[in-house]
């Protein structure tokens, strides 16, 4: 079922592009495809962002049930339930975006896996309405000119490091790039704070009997997961395919551009909303009031003396 409903129609829309793209270029090909399925997840991105901003924003207010509740977690519980239905948030909303990527990940590596196994699947896995498409008729009759690679420069079917085969540097360059990519793109959603400890300094006070707060407990676990989550995309895809690593490359570049849109969206929104207050407030005062030198002088703009005047024409 996971072949039948998951590889196959990712894995299918992959050849579809290859097929039509001028050049026939995998590289390309897959550089595309990685940016559809982006653009196809918008609308789940863009409601987990809002959601872990709508989150990061409600900790002030946790923290004050975590001191009301005084370690009471039934009652601590029911009040957090209570906050979040009140603000319309719902703490699990993030994750249908990290299953469905997931899932195309997981897909999409099987598919390749079988490629590289044997490079006619790229024909006798495709649907039968893309069999006959007019270039993949020709790599069924000459599978040789099937080419794996980025543009000619790097083999997307050869991983960076390989028992046996040493180091591949044009797959290697990907690998750093995905991880760097990771790096930039959770670093964009981690708020910083200039009084937020590390987590080693939060478990020293611990150990010497200091009760840490959850909320900067896992204030500091985030920060610490902007350089953990890199690590492990490095490792873990310096053994795959070149092609996986593009894959999350070109998905990192893509992520990123996207949390730029709604994160200043946001912002411009904010803005807005804390000037509508001002504007009305101003409008609202028949009269301003001019404060002088004096600290309890106050010069009338209606009744302003000549000197003052005089002093204003100048």
């Amino acid at each position: 079922m996971f072949t039948t409903f998951i590889v196959q129609p990712i894995f299918n829309l992959l050849v579809f592009i290859y097929a039509l793209l001028p050049g026939h270029n995998f590289g390309l090909a897959l550089i595309i495809f990685t940016i559809i399925i982006r653009l196809l997840l918008w609308p789940l991105v863009r409601k987990q962002l809002h959601q872990a901003k709508a989150m990061r924003q409600l900790q002030p207010e946790i923290k004050k049930i975590k001191l009301a509740t005084k370690g009471n977690r039934t009652k601590e519980s029911a009040m957090m339930m209570e906050l979040y239905k009140e603000k319309g948030i719902n703490p699990l909303g993030t994750f249908p975006t990290l299953i469905v990527q997931m899932i195309v990940l997981l897909g999409l590596y099987s598919g390749l896996r079988k490629v590289i196994a044997d490079p006619h699947t790229f024909v006798s896995f495709a649907y039968p309405a893309l069999q006959h498409l007019p270039w993949i008729q020709h790599l069924a009759g000459n599978i040789k000119a099937f080419d794996s690679s980025l543009f000619g420069v790097v083999d997307l079917s050869r991983p960076a490091i390989k028992a046996g085969s040493g180091l591949y540097l044009p797959a290697l360059i990907i690998v750093l790039g995905s991880a760097i990519a990771q790096y930039f793109q959770s670093k964009q959603l981690m708020p910083t704070s200039k009084d937020q400890r590390g987590l080693r300094a939060i478990l020293r006070d611990a150990g010497n009997g200091k009760q840490a707060d959850q909320s900067e407990v896992t204030g500091a676990v985030g920060q610490s997961t902007i350089v953990l989550l890199p690590v492990m995309v490095f490792f873990f895809t310096v053994n795959l395919p070149a092609a996986l690593s593009l894959y999350w490359l070109t998905g990192g570049i893509v992520a990123y551009i996207q949390q730029s849109i709604v994160l200043n969206k946001d912002e411009g929104e904010m803005e807005s909303i804390a000037d509508e207050p001002t504007k009305k407030d101003l409008g609202s005062i028949p009269e301003a009031e001019v404060v002088a030198d004096a600290p309890k002088k106050v010069i009338n703009p209606g009744k302003k003396s000549k000197k003052h005047k005089a002093r204003r024409q100048r």
